[in-house]
């Protein structure tokens, strides 16, 4: 795996969507990759943070049910 590979797979790194043989992959060269495993650091922590700073706000109930009504009737 190439630092191309190793970022265009990022992303489903974060968010546990590869197989199993693919994170042992993409662990491995980040292990090896201190450009990539960098970039891994970061991409985390701005998850985190976004996460973080998303937890506590909801939509109002009216709105979630809205949202809801719209997406059964499409």
């Amino acid at each position: 795996m190439d630092c191309d590979d190793c970022l265009e797979r990022l992303y489903q790194y974060l968010d546990k969507e590869l197989t199993e043989g693919d994170v042992t992959v993409v662990k491995q060269h980040l292990d090896d990759c201190v450009g990539c495993s960098d970039h891994f650091v970061f991409e985390a922590r701005f998850i985190k943070k976004v996460h973080d700073a998303c937890a506590d706000d909801r939509a109002p109930f009216e709105l979630r049910e809205r949202i809801v009504l719209r997406l059964r009737e499409g």
